[in-house]
């Protein structure tokens, strides 16, 4: 199974880190971001990766080139409409040789052996749709998930302050049917004009009967959005986080 990772962003909220470097290649004791996602997903035996680059393309290209080095192969794929997770997994559709991929945002790191759970419950239970949720307070940053017992329900992207019922948020890690690239095709952009994959996700369980499983992360496990300063800054300032990210690697 090919795995996708998502770094073609400007990274506009983490300015001015980002002004002449790409998000993914900011440095956090000694490696890029992207490093630390790369690693993980060769923990889980995920050895087929497409980056999808677009802003400073060539720091990554140049950085990791064909992958030798970390044991894996690394495709390349360029957005340059950055139009959305949606936008850019299409663009990787002809790459995709299997009916099922892997996709994570570029931004987002979790402990290795999230990948690993993730990989081994697909295989057993042959899911066709996966995504993995973390625990969140405040859920009008991220993307509510309501679940029915292993299974999502609903989707709600930025949800409002009062929002009840559910405070599991979408993490950003995802195993996912071929199926997704005809639903990305047919609906329709966000507010923000982008095609989402939570969007597609949404429409395939309202529309198809999509069985989507939920695969929950514990209270307290490690995860970081390297989309806020805060979090690059603090990430920065102490390595106790490392253990917890290379968790049973």
């Amino acid at each position: 199974m090919k795995a996708i990772v998502l770094c073609a962003g400007y990274g506009t909220r983490m300015q001015p880190y980002t002004h002449k470097t790409q998000k993914t290649m900011l440095p956090i004791h000694g490696k890029p971001i992207l490093e630390y996602i790369i690693e993980g997903l060769k923990f889980a035996s995920f050895k087929n990766i497409i980056l999808v680059v677009g802003y400073q393309k060539q720091q990554i290209i140049e950085y990791f080139e064909g992958g030798a080095q970390w044991d894996v192969s690394i495709e390349y794929v360029e957005q340059n409409n950055l139009d959305g997770t949606g936008g850019a997994a299409l663009l990787c559709e002809e790459l995709i040789q299997k009916n099922h991929f892997f996709l994570t945002w570029g931004d987002i790191l979790v402990p290795y052996d999230i990948y690993k759970d993730v990989y081994s419950i697909y295989k057993t239970d042959k899911e066709d749709f996966i995504l993995v949720t973390n625990y969140l307070e405040a859920l009008q940053k991220g993307c509510a998930i309501f679940c029915e017992g292993k299974y999502c329900t609903k989707m709600v992207e930025k949800p409002p302050s009062d929002l009840k019922g559910t405070d599991l948020n979408n993490c950003g890690v995802f195993i996912l049917s071929t199926e997704i690239f005809d639903v990305l095709r047919e609906i329709e952009p966000s507010e923000r004009g982008e095609l989402e994959i939570p969007d597609a996700i949404c429409y395939g369980i309202e529309n198809l009967e999509w069985k989507v499983r939920v695969i929950k992360m514990k209270k307290g496990d490690f995860r970081a959005d390297l989309g806020d300063k805060k979090v690059y800054e603090k990430l920065k300032s102490s390595d106790n986080w490392l253990k917890k990210l290379r968790r049973g690697s």
